[in-house]
């Protein structure tokens, strides 16, 4: 172990250790199928790694038990209530009962601190509030030394990283359990963790209507949202001035921000190349002073015998410049920008559907042309979802996106519905409320198929009229002296052609894109 690799509070693993009360096991020793009742610990190490160098990282050990098996609260090992495993229910709720075994066998008495409470180097443990609870001997290594704890389940233990050399290195944990009045090994972990004099950051992209924002590929004239993450679980950067300088590749120059979020929005189709530099002052070791000329004193004058003085050394507590680095490749593409419900209108059915209320919403949108258009139905709070209608667009259309979406609704009441135009980069959204009034036993249709009635008599009666006038002036005359008699038969068949238009509804253009009137999906 070199001196300028010393963790502070680990010891060198040249120190002796007491193989009798902590046996050591090689992997593959028959001795591990042995060491836990009940099946294998399985034991888990995790940190917070990449750690900036000086910062300081932490390492956590959870143990996990056979099935069925738990750590209650004075830290025995116990069976899981109404648990069943392959060996069937114990009599004996205890996988391994320790209260039992301290109070039966003087395990606290100071007077056994020298033979068991001890370390494998022979140090003895720690007695806080509760340590008579703490059953596990956790020994962790790492860079030839080693770090000794007295846990639970699980341990934590954190380093800092200031002597830690920069790249991979790896740390191993062996976890001992009490075993009469020795310990016996029941799990070996280890893991690999990175110390860095880069800042570790992380960068979100995300954009309003961007279809899979982890493509990469993102709408033009829409803000992209960036939003940095630095990865400090220590806080060693919090009282750090950390600037953000971006250079999104469009030749809309350089950004200096404070701020770790920054919008900006690409005007243009392409590919460009993002390039984000985070820079942080932090805690750093001093440089090494160079030799400065040597300052004379009075005392230097002939026949004076006082030493040469140097100037004092400067302050210890420097700060030096850390750097983050983050690029990305990201591609800009045309898409929907925006979609909004312009009219809704109730529908006249031709067949009576008491259980349905029919409303045919008018969509316009700006961008490029949806190829699908989606529906979800929901109850007034928009949480339970009754419906969810898709239908495509596939039309060969021009530049104005207008169409209209009928969907049907159970009953009346009020309704939240979100409607969804996309393509294949975008997706864009917008929601209403929709009411939806109780239907008249003098329904619309009703009314519809009286006035069709009336229309037929009165069409019976002006024939007979007409016939019997023709009978009476079989004279010829010109049309244009006949110009109310025109006029009328015009209205007349607006009339009858709108009153028919409520029974045909299926003979409609079916476009769901039409430049100048909407068609209906």
């Amino acid at each position: 172990m070199r001196e300028h690799n010393q963790l502070k509070g680990w010891s060198s693993d040249e120190n002796d250790w007491n193989e009798k009360l902590y046996p050591v096991w090689k992997r593959g020793d028959p001795r591990w199928k042995n060491s836990w009742k009940g099946g294998r610990v399985q034991a888990v190490l995790t940190s917070d790694s990449p750690a900036l160098v000086g910062s300081t990282m932490t390492f956590v050990v959870s143990l996990v038990f056979p099935r069925c098996q738990k750590e209650d609260a004075n830290g025995n090992i116990v069976y899981e209530t109404n648990c069943r495993n392959d060996t069937g229910p114990s009599p004996d709720p205890f996988v391994y009962n320790w209260t039992a075994w301290t109070e039966d066998d003087d395990w606290g008495n100071d007077s056994s601190q020298g033979h068991h409470n001890v370390f494998p180097d022979g140090k003895p443990f720690p007695r806080p509030p509760g340590w008579k609870k703490r059953n596990f001997v956790y020994v962790f290594h790492t860079l030839g030394q080693y770090f000794q704890r007295l846990g639970r389940c699980s341990a934590r233990v954190s380093i800092n990283t200031t002597n830690v050399p920069l790249g991979p290195q790896l740390m191993e944990v062996t976890v001992y359990r009490r075993h009469g009045r020795a310990y016996c090994p029941i799990a070996k972990v280890k893991d690999v963790y990175v110390v860095t004099d880069r800042i570790p950051i992380f960068v979100t992209m995300s954009q309003k209507n961007d279809r899979n924002s982890s493509d990469e590929t993102f709408l033009r004239d829409l803000p992209i949202v960036f939003n940095v993450l630095i990865h400090d679980p220590s806080h060693f950067l919090i009282e750090s001035s950390i600037n953000y300088k971006w250079n999104f590749g469009d030749n809309t120059g350089l950004f200096v921000s404070n701020n770790s979020t920054l919008n900006h929005t690409y005007v243009l189709n392409g590919t460009f190349s993002l390039n984000l530099t985070v820079q942080a002052a932090v805690p750093g070791p001093c440089p090494t002073p160079s030799p400065r000329p040597l300052t004379p004193t009075p005392a230097l004058l002939p026949g004076g015998d006082n030493p040469l003085q140097l100037r004092d050394v400067p302050d210890e507590n420097c700060r030096i410049n850390r750097y983050g680095y983050f690029k990305a490749t990201i591609e800009i593409v045309d898409g929907i920008l925006e979609v909004n419900i312009i009219k809704m209108t109730d529908v006249l059915m031709p067949v009576p559907q008491p259980d349905d209320s029919v409303v045919d919403f008018v969509v316009t949108c700006e961008g490029t042309i949806p190829t699908e258009v989606c529906t979800v139905i929901s109850d007034p709070t928009c949480r339970i979802t009754q419906s969810t209608v898709c239908d495509p667009v596939d039309v060969d259309v021009g530049e104005l996106c207008l169409l209209t979406v009928r969907r049907a609704f159970s009953g009346s009441g009020t309704y939240c519905m979100n409607l969804t135009l996309g393509d294949e980069a975008s997706l864009a959204l917008t929601s209403t409320l929709v009411s939806v009034p109780g239907r008249d036993p003098a329904s619309p249709l009703r009314i519809a198929n009286g006035v069709l009635f009336s229309v037929g008599c009165l069409t019976i009666v002006v024939t007979v009229i007409a016939l019997l006038v023709y009978k009476k002036h079989k004279d010829y005359r010109p049309i244009e002296n006949s110009t109310g008699i025109v006029v009328k038969g015009k209205r007349l068949n607006v009339f009858l052609n709108r009153a028919k238009a409520v029974f045909s509804r299926g003979n409609q253009e079916k476009d769901p894109l039409l430049k100048n009137h909407p068609g209906t999906l």
